[in-house]
């Protein structure tokens, strides 16, 4: 199946060129918000309601239109009742920003063909390991909670988290927001950034190098790539890179993630370092749940103050 996104912007000429490209074509509708009624959402949903309604016709569009929703109320809840379409329920006490491991993640996960059962597993293992039974010395997420505090108190305002993989791009936007909602309250909080490099290197690395020091950064460094390319050798050598020909691609990452973590040290730049032993669903749900859990001790904790992780004045605009 092809997984396409909207509702996560109200961009017109994203949502024209969205539905053009479904026209006649045969799809179907994922439906998540607990409300019903914030504007990106119910504008996307309103639009491809209609159309796949007018391609598909009626009785077809109610069995591939699934809702993701509050359990009694809301406007999602009440269209799914009307329509009659199959719902699964958002928890009352779970957070839109923690929901990945409720059907709003976990769907989606599924239908684009990953195993969410080792999704869990992954998350239930970190569950196990960092629990508060776990002493504070090997309670890995409790030691980046409290690091994080401290450096926030030593006047270090900005994280930036940083990978070296851009299928990472869209963990850090979630765990921008993950952050950002939670811990920015009361004028306060840590300001969460987020860099692919080695891309960002030609344009955010030299404000990291040289910029304020106000900075640190968390690297996210997976162990094992899943594929292998080695650098062929070239007669020309016009480029200059035969003395990388034989080497994995990986390995020239790992000497950039290398040298770069170095050269920011080497400039007052403090960095965390979180090793993931490769990319699969299973590391995926450990990494996304002591992200979770590593939210809630260090706002509790807390470096803006605050001792709950509501989003209310979201609701201000």
């Amino acid at each position: 199946p092809v997984i396409i996104y909207a509702g996560h912007n109200i961009g017109e000429d994203y949502l024209y060129e969205l539905t053009s490209f479904l026209k006649d074509k045969k799809f179907g509708v994922i439906n998540i918000s607990k409300s019903g009624t914030t504007t990106e959402t119910a504008l996307a949903f309103r639009l491809l309601k209609k159309q796949c309604e007018e391609q598909r016709g009626k009785d077809t569009a109610r069995k591939v239109i699934v809702a993701i929703t509050d359990a009694k109320k809301g406007a999602a809840r009440i269209t799914a009742d009307k329509e009659g379409y199959k719902s699964f329920i958002i928890p009352d006490n779970v957070g839109g920003r923690f929901s990945v491991f409720t059907p709003v993640g976990l769907l989606p996960v599924a239908v684009a063909g990953f195993d969410i059962e080792k999704l869990i597993e992954g998350a239930g293992k970190m569950e196990a390991v960092s629990g508060e039974h776990i002493p504070f010395e090997k309670n890995q997420a409790a030691i980046y909670a409290a690091t994080r505090n401290e450096l926030y108190r030593q006047g270090k305002k900005t994280e930036i988290l940083v990978n070296y993989n851009p299928k990472l791009h869209y963990i850090s936007e979630w765990w921008k927001q993950l952050y950002g909602e939670s811990e920015g309250k009361e004028h306060k909080g840590i300001f969460p950034a987020a860099v692919d490099f080695s891309t960002d290197l030609h344009s955010m690395g030299q404000w990291i190098q040289e910029g304020e020091r106000t900075i640190y950064e968390t690297v996210l460094s997976i162990e094992k790539t899943n594929n292998t390319l080695i650098v062929p050798s070239d007669e020309t050598n016009l480029d200059g890179l035969n003395f990388l020909a034989g080497k994995r691609v990986d390995e020239i990452n790992k000497m950039a993630e290398l040298g770069t973590q170095l050269a920011h040290i080497d400039g007052g730049v403090p960095n965390i370092r979180i090793t993931i032993p490769e990319l699969n669903e299973y590391y995926i749900g450990q990494l996304l749940y002591f992200f979770e859990l590593g939210c809630a001790i260090s706002g509790f904790g807390s470096c803006s103050g605050f001792g709950d992780i509501d989003n209310s004045e979201l609701f201000v605009f």
